[in-house]
């Protein structure tokens, strides 16, 4: 019985390898100017590992849609600012209101 061992090797250009012992810490470092923003106080910023949550709360959906694009203009400056990019295609919206919805009635 034979084994292969294959053996990967990347150089690291920016950042630090996911799962690497100082990764958490960078981050902490990277990030703490991001959470140390100015936000609206309508406004709740949490950070977990290496994801954000941006919580925004108003009395309409129109104003919280208007509250949240001020607050994530200035997160796509800081990270312009910080020369690092977000994901487009991990970015989530998500809506949660108490406003019960009509449901229509099929002709």
């Amino acid at each position: 019985m034979s084994t292969n061992n294959i053996k990967l090797e990347r150089i690291v250009t920016k950042g630090c390898p996911q799962g690497s012992h100082c990764g958490s810490g960078l981050w902490n470092i990277f990030y703490n100017s991001l959470l140390n923003l100015k936000f609206s106080k309508r406004t709740k910023i949490i950070a977990f590992a290496d994801d954000i949550l941006l919580l925004t709360r108003a009395k309409t959906v129109r104003e919280t849609d208007n509250i949240a694009n001020i607050e994530l203009s200035k997160i796509s400056a800081w990270a312009k600012d910080n020369k690092t990019r977000f994901n487009d295609q991990k970015s989530k919206v998500m809506l949660i209101t108490r406003r019960k919805r009509r449901e229509r009635k099929e002709l």
